[in-house]
């Protein structure tokens, strides 16, 4: 069978690859490329990836995914380096993967490259949403305005858009006129999960810390819930290093809360391990790899951000209206041990239910075919 080679955009996936790169920490939505990526291989598929160059050699293959290198991520002179090494470096390596299909994720200016790149070729490309943020004009994630012109320049030039629930396929219509299809995502699965007596941690966070993501708010939920144990994970990202400093400090004052920093991958599922909940705070999120992390490993989620209201539907955790709110179940779930055990069993009969990984690839697979590609 003659199965389309594919290239993945996503300059900070290396640390999900690399054992050597791992202490560098990685993002959610670089897991899910990484997962996706490797999925691929073992299905027979050429996979490449675009990524940052940290030192590793290039043309490196780690897991059946050939790695090029990009550019040096602080190479360049101030504002000429856009030009190059930044943008000229990343279209190099995408030529180079010489791909039928071209892949990234979150929205930036790759969304244009990809688009680019894939045209050059007569190849697809394909752009997925990571974040509610991604669909709309107002609440774009992008730190520069020449960033969030050339992604909306992109967009309607991307022959498949990738969306993570109904409400961003709505914003992405709503506000772009570019139709999506919803895509689940890949679930790396942990140990058995343990049961709520053999669990040391009660209260659980973990992010890169960003003013989006509100770290703020689980400092001022550990300082409510005294008596429970709790924990934040997650390392600082350009531009909020501040915020990572002061939130780190800030930690300190907390007796129950231990600020844990930053972790590589392999060693974030250990602690989901031992919680008996997850905390998400954050003002917006797409689909949350970390609630996947969570309820794979019987962990309920308590969080201000339900998409497309699971949360509530299945019951695997509570939709909080208010720090109040937030204060209350997570005081609940780590206290009632048959609450706990009912709402445990219900996350993980969902994941085994909705994410199993063959039709879980079923969009990806549908969004590198050939056929993707528009006049």
């Amino acid at each position: 069978m003659n199965r389309p080679s594919i290239c993945f955009l996503g300059l900070e996936n290396l640390p999900a690859l690399s054992i050597e790169h791992a202490h560098l920490g990685v993002g959610g939505e670089a897991i899910q490329q990484t997962l996706i990526a490797k999925a691929l291989a073992r299905r027979g598929h050429e996979v490449s990836m675009v990524v940052h160059d940290l030192g590793q050699p290039d043309d490196l293959r780690l897991e059946g995914v050939r790695l090029l290198k990009a550019y040096r991520p602080h190479a360049g002179l101030p504002l000429a380096r856009f030009v190059h090494p930044r943008w000229t470096g990343v279209m190099h390596a995408l030529r180079r993967a010489a791909a039928d299909a071209y892949y990234t994720s979150c929205a930036g200016i790759n969304v244009a490259q990809v688009a680019i790149a894939a045209r050059e070729r007569g190849a697809v490309s394909v752009f997925r949403l990571a974040s509610d943020a991604d669909c709309d004009p107002r609440r774009l994630i992008i730190p520069y305005w020449y960033g969030k012109r050339i992604y909306e320049w992109g967009l309607p030039r991307i022959d498949r858009i990738l969306s993570q629930s109904d409400a961003q396929r709505r914003l992405m219509q709503t506000n772009y006129a570019c139709d999506s299809r919803v895509a689940g995502m890949l679930v790396d699965r942990g140990n058995p999960p343990l049961p709520f007596a053999e669990r040391r941690l009660d209260a659980l966070w973990v992010g890169n810390l960003r003013r989006v993501k509100r770290p703020d708010l689980m400092l001022e939920l550990a300082r409510r819930v005294g008596e429970l144990s709790c924990e934040m994970v997650g390392g600082t990202q350009p531009r909020e290093e501040a915020l990572y400093s002061e939130s780190q400090a800030a930690a300190k004052g907390i007796p129950n809360l231990r600020f844990v920093g930053p972790l590589p991958y392999a060693r974030v599922g250990p602690v989901f391990d031992s919680a008996r909940v997850f905390v998400n705070t954050s003002d917006t999120e797409g689909f949350p790899n970390t609630y996947l992390q969570a309820w794979s490993r019987g962990v309920p989620v308590v969080a201000f951000f339900d998409p497309d209201g699971v949360i509530a539907r299945e019951g695997l955790g509570h939709a909080a209206s208010s720090i109040e709110d937030m204060e209350r179940q997570v005081q609940r779930l780590a206290r009632d041990p048959a609450l706990w055990e009912a709402t445990s069993r219900r996350c993980i009969a969902f994941i085994e239910r909705e994410f199993p990984e063959e039709r879980i690839l079923e969009p990806y697979l549908d969004a590198i075919h050939p056929a993707a590609v528009t006049a």
